[in-house]
């Protein structure tokens, strides 16, 4: 048996929400106004075994001064922790509830000798679990309304679209980029929108949709803790921290510490697997001894959140943006602006700075929290351990500088990636080697991420660069900043100037944006069938600049966006995203082909070869925009198949646009297995010469880990 055990005590700075088989929105300090607070002196522990949905918690992160940032330079400041193991895990489980007791019973979980041989679904303990989950992340469309709701209650774009560097808010611009191009809001690649939503709010979004759901949020002062007769479904405890973690070959077993009458009691839960998304000061990554790999202490830096509606209200007049770049010879700094119009803004000095900073004093000025904090950027050298039963995702597996918001789409992405892979390995129709397939897929992009967010944390350094400063040195030549030096007047002035300039305008200092990164991720090996036409080669080395994201349809790459209208539904026009086509509900593959015979024995094929390996498969049949009455000749053609939708492309109203098999860049005999991550599994650009059903046969053996 390997042990872990955290002797330190247990301390609200570090403490991390344990999280039981599925994941919910973070609760926290709900009558704090700002979002350095958040979960300040609390974590949660909650029990949910019915919700259906994938969902991820957005959490503030209480970092140690070593520990990474608390403040995005995005402004919406997420630390991502996991994960909805999920909605997919609950439907494949068996519930029952007695006495405020739960046992869970998965479906075939027997099945899987190397995972199950175990004890932990004989009834004696609620507590013993197939997934453990320590930590919680954000996730939106998958919220139904969610991302709607956000694009709603967001300031004005016009308000926050640009970056802008200054001598102070109410001196002199050195220089202004905007970073919102027009087809950032035609949702051409992708069925949701850029926004700027501060992260109380979003967590106040996500805790009402839980409550709507029938969950019961339980504060820390409510809670009486882990007690075996008080564990029930659907509910949130608060302040419960791991503290220790034992792995033997069958189970691990994770010690929970949490306050009771003013003492801290422990409580051990027993599970299959451990899933460690705790952040950027992970404890379960501590607990296990993994070491984090890369670039360590890039900046300290000192963050200070505070409201000033006096201040919101002259920046709307005069300088509108996101983020405020200033330099004068008082003070160095960056303004984040949350919400220009509630006056809500994140600054990395303290209050006499503020006015220096700001050009003036602010007489409503309320500080709301002070914290230091180390840049670092890092990915963990293993995201697997103790026999591939713990897991780390998130925050946990890699933290990378604040700029471009890395750490909450790596971390995301992480959660579509193992959720998927842990539900099919408790449904039973995965061999328990899927799960190796998690890090080979995963670790190679957050390397990638990681060095990316560091190209661009430089970009952001040319501009003091330019201006004389050393950025690596607090308070170097700060007396080069006065006005009577930086203004064209002066000739060196004016040489900096100059080159300040050239930098805004050449797209080379800090960027907010990277689709090509974000959409554009491709998996070489792992869950995957790789074709003989996919491009060889590793990635594109990241430049730091931002790149329009290019659809593709090879194996690995997600699932290109486009408009389509369901045919099936016959009472109304629903148009939908093709990455909607995909379940958010259960483990689900999603096969993609024309209107062809050869593609109906291809999908029936599909269907058979799908019941063997105990998973679900949906067919999608795209018909081109063109035809008519094609609903009418799918329905007769598909009639056998209960789990299908017909769906017709969507052309733009001027009647351009693109064809789906031309945007994949594939034959029209084509066809697509896509994973329910939304990633492509397999592909045949134009048709298979093999027996279909021996073909998909070995498809499946391969996706599935079942060699």
């Amino acid at each position: 048996m390997t042990r872990y055990n955290n002797k330190a005590p247990p301390s609200p700075a570090v403490l991390r929400g344990v999280s039981v088989v599925s994941v919910a929105a973070s609760p926290s300090s709900f009558s704090l106004p700002h979002n350095l607070c958040l979960r300040r002196h609390c974590r949660s522990l909650e029990y949910d075994f019915s919700f259906l949905k994938p969902l991820y918690k957005v959490e503030r992160e209480r970092n140690h001064p070593k520990q990474g940032p608390s403040s995005d330079f995005q402004g919406l400041r997420f630390s991502f922790s996991t994960m909805a193991i999920l909605g997919l895990i609950k439907r494949v489980t068996r519930i029952t509830v007695n006495n405020s007791r739960v046992r869970v019973y998965p479906v075939r979980y027997f099945q899987r000798k190397d995972l199950s041989s175990t004890n932990l679904f004989n009834g004696e303990d609620a507590a013993k679990l197939p997934v453990l989950i320590v930590g919680a992340g954000p996730i939106f469309r998958e919220l139904d309304g969610l991302a709607e709701e956000i694009e709603r209650s967001q300031p004005p774009v016009d308000l926050w679209r640009k970056f802008i560097y200054c001598t102070s808010l109410s001196g002199s611009t050195l220089g202004t980029v905007d970073h919102m191009q027009p087809q950032d809001f035609e949702k051409v690649v992708s069925p949701a929108s850029v926004a700027h939503f501060s992260q109380y709010k979003l967590t106040n979004l996500l805790l009402k949709r839980l409550e709507d759901l029938g969950f019961h949020v339980r504060g820390s002062k409510e809670s009486d803790g882990l007690e075996a007769d008080s564990v029930v479904a659907r509910q949130i405890l608060m302040g419960h921290e791991c503290v220790g973690i034992d792995a033997n070959k069958d189970s691990i077993t994770a010690t929970v510490s949490f306050l009771k009458g003013g003492k801290h009691m422990k409580r051990n839960i027993q599970c299959s697997l451990l899933v460690g998304a705790d952040g950027a000061g992970s404890a379960v990554r501590k607990l296990t001894v993994i070491e984090m790999r890369g670039e360590r202490d890039l900046q300290k830096l000192v963050s200070v959140h505070f409201m000033s509606r006096e201040l919101g209200e002259y920046l709307i007049s005069n300088r509108p943006g996101m983020l405020f770049f200033i330099f004068n010879t008082d003070g160095i700094g960056v303004l984040v602006a949350h919400d220009l119009l509630q006056g809500e803004f994140v600054l990395q000095m303290c209050k006499m700075l503020i006015f220096n900073l700001v050009g003036h004093e602010l007489s409503d000025l309320d500080v709301a929290d002070i914290k230091p904090w180390v840049m670092h950027a890092e990915v963990a050298e293993k995201f697997m351990c103790c026999e591939n039963r713990v897991i780390l995702a998130g925050d946990a597996a890699h933290r990378f500088p604040p700029a471009g918001g890395f750490g909450m789409n790596t971390g995301i992405q992480d959660a579509h990636n193992l959720a998927w892979k842990i539900a099919a390995l408790v449904q039973g129709s995965a061999n328990s080697s899927i799960l190796k397939t998690y890090e080979t897929e995963r670790r190679p992009i957050a390397l990638s991420n990681t060095s990316l967010s560091v190209q661009n944390f430089r970009a952001a350094m040319s501009v003091p660069s330019a201006l004389g400063l050393d950025p690596t040195v607090a308070n170097s030549g700060r007396a080069q900043l006065s006005e009577s030096l930086l203004n064209e007047s002066n000739p060196l002035g004016n040489q900096r100037l100059s080159r300040l300039k050239s930098i805004f305008e050449g797209g080379k200092s800090l960027q907010l944006q990277f689709p090509a990164e974000d959409l554009g991720f491709r998996y070489l090996e792992g869950a995957i069938v790789p074709d003989n036409e996919s491009e060889a080669g590793d990635p594109e080395v990241p430049s730091g600049r931002r790149r329009d994201y290019v659809p593709c349809a090879e194996p690995g790459s997600r699932l290109p966006h486009m408009y389509v209208k369901i045919l099936s539904d016959s009472t109304r026009e629903v148009i939908v995203s093709t990455l909607d086509l995909v379940s958010t509900e259960k483990v689900e593959f999603l096969l993609i082909i024309s209107p062809l015979q050869e593609s109906y024995e291809l999908a029936h094929a599909t269907f058979k070869v799908a019941k063997e390996f105990m998973a679900s498969v949906k067919v999608c049949v795209v018909w081109p925009s063109s035809d008519d009455g094609l609903e009418r000749k799918s329905n007769s053609a598909l009639a056998p198949w209960e789990n299908y939708v017909d769906v017709m492309e969507v052309k733009k109203q001027n009647g351009e646009g693109t064809s789906w098999w031309s945007i994949c860049k594939m034959s029209e005999r084509g066809s697509i297995l896509v994973r329910p991550d939304q990633h492509i599994a397999w592909r045949a650009k134009s048709g298979i010469t093999l027996d279909p059903t021996l073909h998909m046969r070995d498809v499946f053996t391969i996706i599935l880990g079942k060699q």
